[in-house]
């Protein structure tokens, strides 16, 4: 080999291993790059992952936040029904859209039995002096009955649940507390009056009932004059009220054989009611003697009671005042309630924002959810805490 071509070939060596070089060095590179590439996608995908987390929490948040506006009385509600159905009962009947007719009516012994209560879509019973009388409103959507009554006077107490459903309130005189004739002369509720002594006087359109026992039970009303009154007076007679939400009753086979709730007011106005399974209604007994409607002999028996405690309190007189979230007296709106359908006991609370005279009266399972009633009347019992409740479900 000449000393030209042995100097070739060593520069041709060096070319090459410098070219071996290269690759290796450009195979290093490309390794970086790989490295660099998944950091980058690993990066990206725990990003994703956190996101993904976050927004679980964020819209758990969200849920909890809700279910405690609900809880608390402060979701915006709409309509709880659909169809031509009455908004508090549930039930269809061609006046499902009417404004309801709230009316007091007594609970005194010989003033029973009341008329038009078969026909209500609801009735509130509370205490109008603590721990004895209790007092009655019969709200009437789709019923028309013939005769309402007695009448009595009204008591402040139970303006801010006629106002909650968007209710006209009739009444037969109201209580001597100065600040409650201020209210209804203000027009804080749409009101009739048949005694002419505060509010919206409406004497012509109720009547003295003859054959009563005593004097202060024949306060009467023909519904049709009430309707005619109202109507007079210039009062809208469309309903506004959202309603209260209703589910399908159990079916026969799946109901209980029966069961027996004692509402101890005191005395002669402690209530019983007995679980027909047949009818699904709880068939009412008051002061012992089973409670009809004088206007049709019928039975009264409300598909759903609803039992809610709320405390009560002499503010004037022989006037008390029952913690039921009205705007001027209370400082409560809420408490433990206990519902009963389809032959069953639920447990729940109830609540009414105290600030709003006409805020929604809301009933809540325990799990923060508002109740569902069977399509039918609801008999609402206002209790005292430390008033008897007992529930005795079928042997």
């Amino acid at each position: 080999m000449t000393k030209e071509s042995k100097h070739k070939e060593e520069l041709n060596e060096k070319i090459m291993g410098g070219s071996s070089k290269k690759k290796v060095l450009g195979i290093k590179l490309d390794r970086k790059k790989v490295t660099i590439i998944g950091v980058v996608l690993a990066v990206i995908i725990v990003g994703f992952v956190i996101g993904k987390i976050t927004a679980k929490k964020k819209g758990a948040v969200q849920s909890n936040q809700n279910a405690v506006a609900q809880g608390s009385g402060q979701a915006q509600q709409g309509p709880q029904n659909t169809g031509n159905v009455s908004p508090i009962s549930g039930l269809p009947c061609a006046d499902w859209n009417r404004r309801p007719i709230a009316v007091m009516q007594p609970s005194d012994v010989t003033a029973r039995p009341a008329s038009g209560f078969s026909d209500a879509d609801m009735v509130v019973e509370m205490p109008v002096i603590t721990a004895s009388i209790t007092r009655l409103m019969g709200v009437y959507v789709c019923g028309n009955p013939d005769d309402v009554g007695s009448m009595r006077s009204a008591r402040h107490d139970f303006v801010p649940i006629a106002k909650s459903l968007d209710a006209i309130f009739v009444h037969w005189g109201r209580s001597d507390i100065d600040k409650f004739k201020e209210l209804l002369n203000s027009g804080v509720i749409d009101d009739m009056n048949c005694n002419n002594d505060a509010g919206k006087s409406a004497g012509q359109y109720c009547y003295r009932k003859e054959g009563m026992n005593r004097g202060v039970d024949t306060g009467y009303a023909k519904f049709a004059k009430l309707l005619e009154g109202a109507k007079a007076f210039g009062y809208n007679m469309q309903d506004n009220f959202v309603g209260y939400p209703h589910q399908e009753e159990t079916p026969l086979d799946s109901r209980p054989n029966g069961g027996h709730l004692r509402v101890a007011f005191a005395g002669p106005y402690a209530v019983d009611y007995d679980y027909d399974k047949a009818t699904n209604t709880y068939l009412r007994t008051w002061g012992g003697t089973a409670d009809t409607d004088r206007n049709n002999g019928k039975r009264i028996a409300p598909k759903n009671v609803a039992v809610i405690f709320a405390s009560s309190a002499q503010i004037e007189g022989q006037y008390n005042n029952v913690q039921l979230g009205d705007p001027w007296f209370d400082s409560s709106d809420s408490g433990d309630a206990y519902y009963y359908m389809d032959g069953q006991e639920i447990k729940g609370t109830w609540k009414k924002d105290k600030s709003k005279v006409d805020s929604k009266l809301f009933f809540y399972k325990e799990d923060g959810q508002e109740v569902k009633f069977v399509p039918g009347q609801i008999w609402l019992e206002v209790l005292e805490p430390g008033q008897r409740l007992k529930w005795t479900p079928a042997a």
